[in-house]
């Protein structure tokens, strides 16, 4: 560790007791064929069984395991999101904690990574071990709705297994369930991504933490991942453009019921389109109000300082890298 630290690997967990021991055992076994320095970043998300003393129990048995433990749980993204800021490594890769994900890949992700000249190296479970109709088909449908959304064409967009230089993760701020996202934001800042087939086995221990509210946030997250992909920079654009619309149709149409009252000499104070018409007109105005307002959030965005989605309880062995 005294040359510098070549590879981080973060590793969230969340009342994970069961899985604790046998995956930082095998992860260091694979460490320790591997010529890179590496340490191992444990992030325990606010468990509630005994994850926490067993992590920090690997610490102190081993100084390469340091440790963040969140005050409660603020979920995946905001572990991984810890495990990023801490990080000391040239390479980061995060893999989860209920030993389905294979660490023997991790020195296959460095090596594609270093050959290709790529930023991301992203993990896809071919042979996913999970159930069909649960966790796989929907899995399979939602990985083709989000590369077609983020333009980022990957078969898996939702494995943790993936390989990140240092510096593009540390210019990423994560928070909702966007970590399943990060290689198209960092392909919005001009990384290269690649896939290569990663081992994924059945989770022998412990019970899943997902469920099917978490995919209603992913499908909202992605939401937000399409307009900053898009729009980030320029909002002004977007809501811009949609106000220019409804000002136009509307105003067109006051115009035209306006025209026909005083050429026609008819009433249009009943008339629904008189209605439509102002409703267009005020929304054109709103929706332009909004790319104001999204331009000056924009310019606080860029140069103002962003606080993190989490608070830390203790650490072990962690050095803050801002402080």
């Amino acid at each position: 560790m005294a040359r510098g630290v070549d590879l981080s690997v973060v590793v969230p967990l969340y009342n994970e007791e069961e899985n604790v021991d046998p995956v930082v055992e095998e992860l260091l076994g694979v460490l320790d064929t591997m010529p890179e320095a590496a340490e191992v970043i444990l992030v325990d998300d606010g468990s509630r069984d005994s994850t926490g003393e067993r992590a920090l129990a690997w610490h102190r048995r081993d100084p390469r395991v340091r440790v963040v433990q969140f005050r409660r749980n603020f979920g995946q993204t905001a572990a991984i999101s810890a495990g990023f800021r801490f990080a000391r490594g040239r390479a980061v890769v995060p893999m989860d904690g209920d030993q389905q994900n294979d660490p023997r890949d991790i020195p296959r992700l460095l090596a594609v990574m270093e050959e290709g000249g790529h930023d991301v190296v992203s993990g896809w479970r071919r042979g996913r071990r999970d159930s069909l109709l649960r966790r796989r088909l929907p899995s399979t449908l939602a990985n083709r709705v989000v590369s077609r959304i983020t333009r980022t064409r990957l078969h898996d967009h939702g494995c943790t297994l993936k390989a990140y230089r240092a510096e593009v993760v540390r210019q990423l701020h994560l928070y909702g369930e966007l970590h399943r996202f990060i290689p198209a934001l960092a392909g919005l800042a001009g990384a290269r991504v690649a896939e290569i087939p990663v081992n994924h086995r059945p989770r022998t221990r412990g019970t899943s933490k997902y469920g099917a509210a978490r995919g209603v946030r992913v499908v909202l997250d992605l939401l937000t991942v399409r307009f900053l992909l898009r729009y980030l920079a320029r909002p002004m654009q977007l809501f811009g453009l949609l106000g220019l619309i409804s000002l136009l149709v509307g105003g067109t149409a006051l115009t035209a019921l306006v025209a026909y009252k005083l050429i026609a000499g008819a009433g249009i104070a009943d008339r629904p389109l008189l209605v439509l018409s102002v409703l267009l007109v005020i929304l054109g105005v709103q929706f332009i109000s909004m790319g104001l307002l999204g331009e000056l959030l924009t310019r606080i965005y860029h140069e103002v300082g962003r606080r993190p989605p989490y608070a830390v309880r203790r650490t072990a062995g962690i050095v803050d890298p801002e402080a």
